[in-house]
């Protein structure tokens, strides 16, 4: 056999061992799991990984190439750059605002980013790692994101940026703090990690700000395994990103290619001598933060079905919300925000200070009877351990994030969920609550 048919006979029989590998399974109440979160493969994933594999090129290559155009092109930009998972993407989003490369604009140490008291750490870290003061502002319930109005109130003489995440895919007023940031020549970071496929306005979330992020870890709307994304329709900024993410280097050849700028020893950069190989000048304090691409074969498959997946992750949040609205004495539901057709990530709930139980009492229940929960994140991030000692700043008073750090959580939307275990898991909440038992 060729080696070509080789490879064929090989993937027949990758989707035949995926074909069963991934077939249904029945779901019995109480002994099988109903997980918050998980990846849904089929058999063109495998296959995917598989012959990626058989390239035998292990770091970013063809498929790379067409997973980033399948990116742009889904967030409606110029440009997306992967990278080795969605904190790592925040990471060289924020960092890519420090380059010396952007003169007057770039941010220097000091420098205030207003974020979100309540979320993920990986949306604060890159501004402490940066040297900058994270400035900390409330959420709005039951929306669970910052309003414009409190984020104008934090503006302060050393504001130059706001990087906010959309919370569990409901889009924060992206278009409003755009104007505001243009208003006051700040930059604005979407942090989309929980929102692929989330609109607002008919818009693509990422598309209002100067730059967005992604996550594709297995929980997360499509899957690499590990890996991110961040896109711009900022050639400049799309350039700094591709230096940050690959060792800071100021050459843009791909991996295994050379001299694609035709110039590669007629440079003179920085106090190098003249043709200095322009493979190793760096211009950035740069990582090695790229996937292979068997990651973004993965990946390939898994954008194909982004439009199924977000279709069903919204019927398992309208079914939730029915099943669960007779809950609401006890229980604030989530709602979109005004504008938005959320590609929801969990079904966020908070329990009102009536309810007949505190949360830790819930969760344990829930948890005996093989429900998965998840809190939000971190709650109010300035509560937790990692924070004491560091230098922040909070604009007014958190109570709603205090709240959420008390009395928040959720359960799963994702499309691996049966209409079964949905009805289960809204079942043993009003079961616990008391209500229609």
């Amino acid at each position: 056999m060729t080696n070509e048919a080789l490879r064929r006979s090989i993937l027949d029989q990758v989707r035949e061992f995926a074909a069963a590998q991934e077939a249904p399974r029945p779901f019995h109440p109480g002994q099988t799991p109903v997980p918050p979160a998980g990846r849904v493969l089929d058999a063109e994933a495998y296959v995917a990984l598989v012959d990626a594999a058989l390239d035998g090129w292990l770091t970013t290559g063809r498929f790379n190439d067409e997973f980033e155009r399948l990116i742009a092109q889904r967030t409606g930009v110029k440009r997306a750059l992967t990278t080795n998972s969605g904190s790592s993407a925040n990471l060289l989003a924020l960092s890519a605002l420090s380059s010396p490369m952007l003169g007057e604009r770039a941010l220097q140490p000091g420098d205030e980013v207003i974020t979100s008291a309540a979320g993920f750490p990986t949306t604060i870290n890159p501004i402490l790692q940066n040297g900058l003061t994270p400035v900390f502002v409330d959420s709005e319930l039951p929306y669970y994101n910052p309003t414009p109005k409190a984020i104008a109130a934090a503006i302060g003489p050393h504001t130059r940026a706001i990087m906010l995440a959309h919370a569990l895919g409901n889009p924060f007023r992206a278009d409003e703090l755009r104007a505001l940031a243009d208003r006051h020549g700040l930059w604005l970071v979407e942090d989309c990690c929980d929102a692929f496929g989330s609109t607002l306005h008919g818009r693509s979330v990422g598309n209002f700000g100067h730059l967005g992020t992604l996550s594709f870890y297995p929980a997360h709307h499509i899957t690499t395994g590990e890996g991110g994304a961040v896109f711009t329709d900022d050639p400049l900024l799309a350039r700094i990103v591709e230096s940050f993410r690959d060792w800071g280097r100021d050459c843009y050849c791909a991996p295994g290619k050379d001299n694609t700028c035709g110039k590669r020893f007629d440079w003179q950069l920085g106090d190098l001598p003249c043709g200095y190989d322009h493979k190793y000048t760096y211009s950035h304090a740069g990582y090695n933060l790229k996937i292979t691409d068997m990651q973004a074969a993965l990946g390939v498959a898994q954008i194909r079905r982004l439009d199924e997946f977000i279709a069903a992750r919204r019927a398992n949040f309208r079914h939730l919300r029915e099943r669960l609205r007779d809950c609401e004495e006890f229980l604030i539901l989530p709602e979109a925000t005004a504008g938005s057709d959320p590609s929801w990530f969990g079904f966020l709930l908070t329990l009102r200070e009536n309810a007949p139980c505190d949360r830790v009492d819930l969760l344990r229940y829930l948890d005996q009877h093989k429900v998965g929960t998840r809190l939000l994140f971190a709650g109010n991030v300035t509560r937790q351990p990692y924070m004491k000692e560091r230098h922040f700043r909070v604009s007014g008073e958190l109570p709603v994030a205090n709240i959420i750090t008390e009395r928040s959580f959720w359960i799963g939307v994702y499309p691996g969920l049966s209409t079964g275990m949905l009805d289960y898991a809204a079942d043993r909440i009003r079961e616990f609550l008391g209500v229609g038992f």
